[in-house]
C-alpha cells in the first residue's frame, strides 16, 4: 500500500534527524575510541586542506570572515536581535524557541569537548587558532542551530522566488563556515560532521517539541522545513509593510531624497574641513584657541589610575564597535516596533554619513594630538574633529529624535538623557587621555548638529511610522495586525 504524500512529507524530517543523531553517535564513539582509520583520514584531510591558503593573503582573509559569521558574538547578536523582534510583536512561543535552542547549543557543545577531549590539528603552516578542545566543532554546531532556527521561525514570511533564495543563503553560509574551519587548520572533518549532525539532531528535537506544543493549543501540525514553525504567524514576522505615504513616482521622489542629502553631506563637509584649515594655520594646529593648549595640560595633571580606568571604559562607548552594536540594535527595534524602513534608513544615513565624513576630513586637515602624553596608542587618524564624539552624538541624538516622534508619553523625553550625558561623557574622557582638543570636539558637536538637521528634513524619518491622523504609542500591536488577530480568532479554537 503506497504512502500518502502528507504522511511522506512529515516523515521525511523524521527521516533526516534520526540518521543525524545516528551518525552522531557513531562519529563521538570513533572520535572518542581513537579509532585508527578516522584518524589517519582526518590528519591527512587537515594537512591538505589547510595548505590550500596558506600563504595566500587574501584566501585567508576571505576564509576568516567567512568564519567569522560563525563566531559566537555573530550567532548570538542575530539571535538575540530576532528575540527582540518576535517579542515586541507578541510571538511569545517563538521568541522562547529562539532562546531554548540558542542555549542548548551553548551547553552542549563545551560538555562535548570536554567529555570527548580531543586536541586541535596540527599543520605544518598555522593561519588560526582555536581555544578549547576540537570535537564537534563550535562554529559548525553553532551555524547550523542559529542560521537553522531563523531559518524555521522566519520562514512563513518569505515566498515564492525568495523563499527559495533564501533556503540557498541559508545552506550555503552554513557549509561555508563549516569548510571555513577546515581552511584555517582548527579542526578535522569529523568535528565538522560532528558539529552539523549534532545541530541538525538539537534543531529537530527542538522544532518537534515546538509542533507537540501546537498540538496542545489546538493548532494544525506542519512541516516546519516547507512551512516554518508558525505559519500562522506570517503577517507579524514580515519587517516591514508597504509605504502607503510616498509618492507614486517613488524613484523620481526617492531620487531627490538621495541628492539632497549627498549636496548637503558635501557642504558640511566642506565647512568642517575649512575650520580644520584654519585652526592649522596657528602653531600646527597646537595654539591655544579655545583652550586647546591649557584644557589639555590640565586634563593631564589630573590624571590618576582609578580616572585612567574609567575614562577608558567611558571612551570605548565611543569606539566604532560599540557604536556599531547600539546602531545595530536600535535599528532591529525600530523595524520590529513601527514596520517601516524610513527609522533604519534614516539611522544608517546618519551614521555611514557620519564615518565617511570623519575619515574625509582628518585624512585633509592632519591635525596633530594636543602636545601631552597619550593614554592611547597606535591612533589611525589625526585630532580632527573626533571621531568618538561625532559618532556618539548623532547616533544617540538621531535615537532620541526617532523615539520622540514616533512615541507618545511623557516618557519618550528621557531619552534627550543620553542624547545629551553620553556625548559630555565621551568628550571629557576624550580630551582627558589626551587624544582631542577643545575644538576637536567643538567641530563634531556642529557636524552632528548640521548633518542631523539636514537628514532629518530630508528623510522624514518619522512620517511613515505613524497612523494616519494619530500617534500610536511604540510597542502597541499595529491595527490591522490587531484586526486581523480578532477575525481569525475563533477559527484557531
Amino acid at each position: 500500500m503506497s504512502v500518502p504524500p502528507a504522511t511522506r512529507r512529515t516523515l521525511v524530517p523524521l527521516v533526516i534527524v534520526t540518521a543525524a543523531a545516528l551518525l552522531f553517535t557513531l562519529l563521538l564513539l570513533l572520535v572518542r575510541l581513537r579509532w585508527a582509520p578516522l584518524e589517519s583520514a582526518d590528519h591527512g584531510a587537515a594537512t591538505g586542506l589547510n595548505s590550500l591558503i596558506a600563504g595566500h593573503p587574501v584566501a585567508v582573509r576571505i576564509v576568516k570572515a567567512v568564519t567569522w559569521l560563525g563566531s559566537g558574538g555573530v550567532l548570538w547578536t542575530l539571535t538575540g536581535a530576532a528575540a527582540v523582534v518576535l517579542a515586541v510583536r507578541r510571538q511569545w512561543r517563538l521568541t522562547a524557541y529562539l532562546l531554548v535552542v540558542g542555549v542548548g547549543e551553548l551547553v552542549l557543545d563545551p560538555v562535548l569537548k570536554v567529555l570527548v577531549g580531543r586536541l586541535r590539528p596540527v599543520v605544518a603552516h598555522p593561519i588560526a587558532y582555536g581555544n578549547g578542545d576540537s570535537f564537534p566543532s563550535g562554529h559548525a554546531l553553532g551555524s547550523i542551530v542559529c542560521y537553522g532556527a531563523l531559518f524555521l521561525v522566519f520562514l512563513p514570511a518569505v515566498r515564492g522566488t525568495w523563499r527559495r533564495v533564501f533556503t540557498a543563503v541559508i545552506v550555503t553560509l552554513i557549509a561555508a563556515i563549516g569548510i571555513s574551519r577546515l581552511l584555517l587548520g582548527v579542526h578535522y572533518i569529523s568535528d565538522v560532521l560532528g558539529g552539523w549532525t549534532l545541530g541538525i539532531t538539537w534543531l529537530g528535537i527542538t522544532a518537534f517539541a515546538f509542533e507537540l506544543s501546537r498540538q496542545a493549543a489546538g493548532k494544525p501540525v506542519t512541516d516546519p522545513v516547507t512551512e516554518g514553525l508558525e505559519p500562522e504567524a506570517r503577517t507579524d514576522l514580515q519587517p516591514t509593510e508597504p509605504e502607503t505615504d510616498m509618492h507614486h513616482d517613488r524613484a523620481r521622489t526617492y531620487g531627490r531624497i538621495a541628492a539632497g542629502v549627498v549636496v548637503s553631506w558635501v557642504l558640511i563637509i566642506g565647512a568642517i574641513t575649512g575650520i580644520g584649515k584654519l585652526i592649522m594655520i596657528t602653531h600646527n594646529g597646537n595654539g591655544n584657541l579655545l583652550g586647546d593648549h591649557t584644557i589639555p595640560h590640565w586634563f593631564a595633571a589630573q590624571r590618576t589610575a582609578t580616572l585612567n580606568h574609567w575614562s577608558l571604559i567611558v571612551s570605548n562607548l565611543g569606539a566604532t564597535q560599540d557604536i556599531l552594536i547600539v546602531s545595530v540594535a536600535a535599528c532591529v527595534v525600530f523595524v520590529a516596533v513601527t514596520r517601516h524602513w524610513r527609522p533604519v534608513i534614516f539611522l544608517a544615513v546618519v551614521m555611514f554619513g557620519e564615518l565617511a565624513a570623519f575619515l574625509a576630513v582628518a585624512y585633509i586637515v592632519k591635525r596633530p594630538r594636543p602636545d601631552v602624553p597619550h593614554l592611547d596608542s597606535n591612533l589611525p587618524t589625526s585630532a580632527f574633529p573626533s571621531g568618538h564624539m561625532a559618532a556618539t552624538t548623532c547616533l544617540y541624538v538621531g535615537i532620541a529624535i526617532l523615539v520622540i516622534g514616533h512615541a507618545r508619553g511623557w516618557w519618550r523625553y528621557l531619552f534627550l538623557i543620553p542624547a545629551i550625558v553620553m556625548p559630555v561623557a565621551v568628550a571629557l574622557a576624550r580630551m582627558y587621555r589626551g587624544e582631542h582638543h577643545p575644538t576637536d570636539i567643538l567641530a563634531s558637536v556642529l557636524f552632528a548638529a548640521l548633518w542631523l538637521t539636514a537628514t532629518t528634513m530630508l528623510i522624514k524619518p518619522n512620517a511613515g511610522g505613524l497612523d494616519r491622523g494619530s500617534r500610536r504609542p511604540l510597542g502597541l500591536p499595529h491595527r490591522k495586525s490587531a484586526d486581523r488577530s480578532r477575525e481569525t480568532a475563533p477559527a484557531a479554537r
